[in-house]
């Protein structure tokens, strides 16, 4: 397909930009959906076996009444012995949305320091064998001012952060992150008080349009919640929902918003930055409940000149959202689908995401921006 011809609508879902780079270094173009992206949910099978005799249905609804009670006792023992490691809030996501929570008593992996700027923040790396992948996992973490050296002394050893988690566009790096400036951004703002400390993990996502979702073989989704456990137990969280938010860029937008909503007691806030919403509608009908009782903050934004995200579907999506008892805006900048138009407005995004945490978390004595 030729660069600049859009494809109808229903096909929009993933974005190719191979490598990205800054803008004139790349041409861009749509692709249709991979063979492995469904159009609609399969329709479920209706099972033409007779009916069970009466007594036998009785009994078996015994038996699994057994069953699941026994099952519950299991499960109540394990999370007194903390060994659900379920984070934040009890679930409240409908059945055929909940997921098995990633495991949280693996190996936990070294954080290996990378660099250190003149403001004091680190830049840290670490890689382990995820078991949702089954193969290697790895993130990058922005430290702020004073947690390494607070940590390895024992000072303030009672101080808590709230969380950004960022996700990558298609065939991107995490690297993408460090390349725009996310640490010497956090930096300035953190400086000046506009938002509180925080930690940010920049997630390495797999090659190609995976959409950061449990899709076949791949289990990207499960693997985001792997890492937001690690990471609970591996730094000074807050680890409640309302100080853990994620963010992501053009397909990493689409993979923020549909975690989000698959599990709406894990994130209290979401930004998608140049991402697109194909089939998210009833996910957040199906979570509408969920959000009414928990709340969210959203912040969806898109380039009036992309060609690869429909920027015209932030407000549709934003309006869905506050219907659904969500603080959601939107806005369409001037900017394609590159990196540049993301830089332009990654303090606004930043802070956006600070304040939010901030009002979640400081009634608990957690930092408030200035």
């Amino acid at each position: 397909m030729s660069p600049g011809v859009r494809t109808p609508r229903s096909q929009v879902w993933l974005d190719s930009l191979g490598e990205w780079t800054w803008p004139g270094q790349l041409a861009t173009a749509e692709v249709a959906p991979p063979s492995w992206v469904p159009a609609l949910p399969p329709a479920a099978a209706r099972s033409s076996a007779p009916a069970l005799p009466e007594p036998w249905q009785r009994g078996r609804r015994v038996l699994i009444g057994v069953l699941l009670g026994a099952l519950a006792a299991v499960c109540a023992a394990l999370a007194l012995r903390g060994q659900l490691g379920l984070g934040g809030p009890a679930q409240t996501l409908p059945a055929a949305h909940r997921l098995v929570a990633a495991p949280a008593l693996q190996p936990l992996p070294a954080l290996e320091k990378v660099s250190t700027d003149h403001a004091g923040s680190t830049i840290a790396q670490a890689s382990y064998h995820s078991v949702a992948l089954r193969h290697q996992g790895s993130f990058y973490v922005y430290e702020p001012p004073g947690l390494r050296a607070a940590s390895s002394s024992g000072a303030r050893s009672g101080e808590r952060y709230p969380v950004l988690y960022l996700l990558h566009g298609n065939s991107q790096s995490a690297r993408a992150f460090l390349q725009m400036g996310v640490q010497g951004e956090l930096d300035a703002l953190i400086a000046r008080h506009a938002i509180p400390p925080v930690i940010a993990v920049m997630i390495q996502g797999g090659p190609g349009a995976n959409n950061w979702r449990n899709i076949g073989a791949f289990r990207y989704e499960s693997y985001v919640l792997e890492v937001q456990e690690l990471v609970d137990r591996m730094l000074p969280t807050v680890p409640q929902r309302g100080g853990r938010a994620i963010a992501g860029l053009s397909m990493g937008g689409y993979g923020a918003m549909a975690l989000t909503l698959n599990n709406p007691s894990r994130f209290g806030v979401v930004e998608s930055w140049l991402g697109f919403f194909n089939g998210l509608q009833d996910e957040l009908r199906l979570d509408s409940r969920a959000i009414k009782a928990l709340g969210l903050h959203a912040f969806l934004y898109g380039g009036q000149a992309d060609k690869i995200a429909d920027p015209s579907e932030n407000a549709p999506f934003a309006e869905q959202l506050r219907a659904a008892g969500a603080h959601a805006v939107s806005a369409v900048y001037p900017g394609e689908h590159n990196l540049e138009t993301v830089h332009a407005h990654l303090p606004a995004m930043l802070t956006f995401a600070g304040h939010a945490m901030a009002a979640a978390v400081a009634p608990a004595g957690g930092h408030a921006a200035r």
